[in-house]
C-alpha cells in the first residue's frame, strides 16, 4: 500500500494529514481552546511528518477569538517545502456562530482571499467548494456557477487546484466539465460507507477521496466487536484500526484526523505504521 498520493499529479502528499476543524474549539460550538495549545499541536504535527494540513477560514471558535487559519499560519510560517495546505470556501458563520452555505458564485471571491491573507500566502494550494451542511448533500443543486468562479480564480493564479465537498456524483460530473477536480472531500467512516459511488469516481479519475470525520466527528461512536477484535490483533486502538481502513479501502483516500491534543494527534499518526491483513479487511466487512 502506497504511503503517498500526489494531488493533482504534481503535489506529494503523506496519506495520513490533520484535520484543523477542532483546533480553535472542540466542535462548532463551545468554548475557545488555547492557542498556544493549538500550535504546539501543528508544530508537533509537522514534525512527526505530516505535510497535509486541512483547513478554512470558517473553523473558528463560537466567539471568533481563536481562528484555525490565524494558528496555522503563526505556528508554521515562513511554511516548509512540501507542506499543502487544503482550505474550503462556501459557508458562512453566521450571527449566532452556525453556517449557512452561500449559493452566489461572487461571494467566493472574497472567502478566497480571506484565506489568502489569514494563512499568508498569494496563491492556495488546493481549495474546496463546500456546499450544503451536514445533511445528505443536496441533490440537484448545480454546482456549476461557483465552481466556474472558483476556475477563474485558478486561472488568475490564486488557487493552485480545485477541489469538492460534501457533493454526491452528479456534482462531481458537472464540476469535472468545466475544470479539473484534486480531490473530493465527504462524509465517509468505518460505520458511514454510502458514498461508494462517488469514491467509485474518484478512483477511476485518480482524484483524491478525503473523508471528513473519519473517525465519526461526534456524529456517531466508531463501534462493533469486530473493530475491537482487529484493534486488540494489532495492540492498538479502534481509531487508529479505523483510520487504517481508511487507507486501505481504496489508494485514493486520504484520511485527515483532526484533534487538539498532543496525545491524540500522537495516535493518531501512528497509524500509519498499521497494515491491516486479508482477515482483518475480512472482519471489517
Amino acid at each position: 500500500m502506497s504511503t503517498h498520493f500526489r494531488l493533482g499529479g504534481d503535489l506529494p502528499v503523506g496519506r495520513l494529514g490533520f484535520g484543523a476543524m477542532r483546533l480553535p474549539t472542540g466542535g462548532f460550538h463551545g468554548p475557545a481552546r488555547d492557542p498556544e495549545a493549538g500550535r504546539a499541536v501543528l508544530r508537533r504535527a509537522v514534525g512527526l511528518g505530516v505535510d497535509h494540513i486541512d483547513t478554512a477560514a470558517f473553523y473558528t471558535s463560537g466567539d471568533g477569538t481563536v481562528r484555525a487559519n490565524d494558528l496555522i499560519r503563526e505556528a508554521l510560517h515562513p511554511y516548509p517545502d512540501g507542506l499543502v495546505i487544503a482550505t474550503k470556501v462556501g459557508p458562512l458563520r453566521t450571527p449566532d456562530g452556525g453556517l449557512e452555505a452561500t449559493t452566489d458564485p461572487a461571494a467566493l471571491r472574497p472567502l478566497v482571499e480571506e484565506n489568502l491573507k489569514t494563512l499568508g500566502v498569494d496563491r492556495l494550494d488546493l481549495v474546496y467548494l463546500r456546499i450544503g451542511g451536514i445533511a445528505p448533500p443536496p441533490h440537484g443543486e448545480s454546482v456549476a456557477a461557483r465552481f466556474e468562479a472558483l476556475a477563474a480564480l485558478r486561472e488568475e493564479g490564486l488557487i493552485r487546484h480545485l477541489g469538492l465537498s460534501h457533493v454526491d456524483a452528479g456534482h462531481l460530473a458537472e464540476a469535472r466539465a468545466i475544470a479539473p477536480v484534486t480531490a473530493v472531500q465527504n462524509h465517509f467512516h468505518t460505520d458511514k460507507r454510502d458514498d461508494t459511488e462517488v469514491l467509485a469516481a474518484c478512483e477511476e479519475a485518480g482524484i483524491a477521496y478525503v473523508p471528513f470525520f473519519p473517525l465519526g466527528g461526534g456524529l456517531g461512536d466508531l463501534s462493533g466487536a469486530r473493530i475491537a477484535e482487529v484493534a486488540a490483533r494489532h495492540a492498538a486502538t479502534v481509531p487508529q484500526i479505523a483510520l487504517a481502513w481508511l487507507l486501505a479501502s481504496s489508494p485514493v483516500t486520504l484520511a485527515i484526523p483532526g484533534t487538539g491534543s498532543l496525545s491524540h494527534l500522537e495516535e493518531n499518526t501512528a497509524a500509519r505504521s498499521i497494515v491491516l491483513t486479508p482477515r482483518d479487511l475480512a472482519d471489517l466487512g
